[in-house]
This record gives structure tokens, C-alpha cells and sequence, in this order.
């Protein structure tokens, strides 16, 4: 009998929903699955791709990010990785800040980061390999903008970033969900002298007219572009105050609740 080779490791979006992205890392054998809210797209693509499921990751308890799970565990018995601090009834290896997870099956080990402000207990994977760094961070950190504080604080969610920040600028950021044009329609009327929004919103415009995904993004590029990431850059301060979102005798730290805020009603 002849059995498949395994390949490099690399990362499939598999769409679902309106806008949600899950991801399948696989070496053309073997995949891990990260928040499969459907399962119905991700069974799809492992016949597609001819691979076998070994393991659920999960960022946080939202539906869409959990909701297929049920179903993949009647297809395949696989360990389902998540986080500790949140009850997701079907995780069963929960995992908190600095675990490492050696994905079964797959040359992967990933590092748990605890992230909250979407959710409490939200938290990320971390790559940390040589000239491959991946960040699958659900919905804390998105293309262009961050999500939003459903149980969290301003605090909190800005404190969670800034562990992104402190990441290499190569590091892939692979995120959930197809927002990254309306969050650069918003970026860019948050720092409106910022010539790199506009180059971006161009060369992602391009993507999605030819149905390609705009993810992953990184760290270098959100960097340069995402306002929740510069929030402290003095054009941004400057222009939450002329716009009357921000006192100007408020501390540093106000101007990034004042851009959440604001994009809740964009």
C-alpha cells in the first residue's frame, strides 16, 4: 500500500458564513482545524484535499466559532483544544497562558497566548518557527481593525494588541472574519494623512473583486495601517480630538477606547 507524503505545513481558508474564515493546517495528510463554527465546509475540504482531520483548536465561545464542532467529532474522534478560562462544553484539553500544543499528527507546536477583551478568555495560537510565524488570533486582532468588547475593557483588549505588537513583522495573522475593507474605510478616516491605508485599501480591493481572500495580513503591515495598533500616533490623537471624540485633556491610554467606540456606530 502506498501512503501519502507529508508536504510543508501550510494554512487553507475554508469560508463560512457571510464573512468567517476556518482555518485547516495540513502537510496534504493530516489538518487541524481553528474555530470551526460549520462544519459542513470543513468536512467538504478534507475531501477535497484528500486529508484527515487530527485536531480542533478553538479561540474563544462564540457559535460561529465553535458550532461545527459537535458534527466533526461525530466524523472524526479528535482532541478539541480551547481555552481554559471559557466553558465550550466539547474542549477537552483546555489550555491557558505559555501552554504549548504539539499538534497530533502534525509538525506544529503552538503557544498559547491569553488575550481578553472580545471575550475573557480569548486567546491565541503562536508559530514561533525560523521564518515561519503564524498568529491565529480569532477575533481579537482583525485586518485593519480589532473586535469588539463584548465582555471585555478597553484595557484589556489594547493590553492583548500590544503582545501582537511585540511580535516579528512577518508573522502571518491569520483572523476569522472578511472585514478588512470596512475596516479600512474606518482606518482610514481615523488617520487620514496616512498615505499606506489608501495603497492598502487599493491593493485589497483588488483581492475581493477577484474573490480572493485579503487574509492572512501581518504583523509589519497592521503595523502600518491599523488604527487600534497606532492609537497613540499623534495624527490619530489630533483627529479624535478635532472631531470631538476625545477630550484633549484625557490620558494617553483614553484614545483607543475613544477609536472603539466610534467604530461601533462607523
Amino acid at each position: 500500500m502506498t501512503y501519502p507524503t507529508p508536504r510543508p505545513l501550510s494554512v487553507l481558508a475554508v469560508p463560512a458564513f457571510k464573512d468567517n474564515y476556518l482555518w485547516l493546517i495540513h502537510d496534504g495528510v493530516h489538518a487541524a482545524v481553528v474555530d470551526p463554527g460549520d462544519a459542513a465546509p470543513v468536512i467538504a475540504a478534507l475531501a477535497a484535499h484528500h486529508l484527515t482531520l487530527t485536531a480542533i483548536l478553538l479561540t474563544h465561545h462564540h457559535a460561529d466559532h465553535i458550532g461545527g464542532v459537535p458534527e466533526l467529532l461525530a466524523h472524526a474522534r479528535v482532541p478539541v483544544y480551547g481555552p481554559r478560562a471559557e466553558a465550550i462544553a466539547t474542549v477537552g484539553v483546555p489550555l491557558a497562558e505559555g501552554d504549548l500544543v504539539e499538534v497530533p499528527g502534525l509538525a506544529l507546536a503552538l503557544r498559547v497566548l491569553e488575550v481578553p477583551g472580545h471575550t475573557l478568555g480569548h486567546i491565541a495560537y503562536l508559530r514561533e518557527r525560523s521564518g515561519e510565524h503564524w498568529l491565529f488570533c480569532g477575533d481579537t486582532l482583525f485586518a485593519g481593525g480589532c473586535g469588539r468588547l463584548f465582555e471585555g475593557t478597553p484595557e484589556q483588549m489594547r493590553a492583548s494588541l500590544a503582545r501582537y505588537l511585540a511580535l516579528p513583522d512577518d508573522t502571518a495573522v491569520y483572523c476569522a472574519h472578511e472585514y478588512t475593507l470596512s475596516n479600512l474605510r474606518f482606518a482610514a478616516a481615523a488617520e487620514p494623512a496616512n498615505a499606506l491605508i489608501a495603497q492598502r485599501i487599493a491593493t485589497e480591493t483588488a483581492k475581493r473583486e477577484r474573490g480572493i481572500p485579503t487574509l492572512p495580513s501581518s504583523i509589519g503591515l497592521e503595523k502600518a495601517t491599523n488604527p487600534f495598533l497606532r492609537d497613540r500616533q499623534p495624527g490619530i490623537v489630533a483627529n479624535l480630538i478635532a472631531l470631538g471624540k476625545l477630550d484633549p485633556a484625557a490620558p494617553p491610554q483614553a484614545s483607543f477606547a475613544a477609536l472603539r467606540t466610534w467604530k461601533n456606530t462607523f
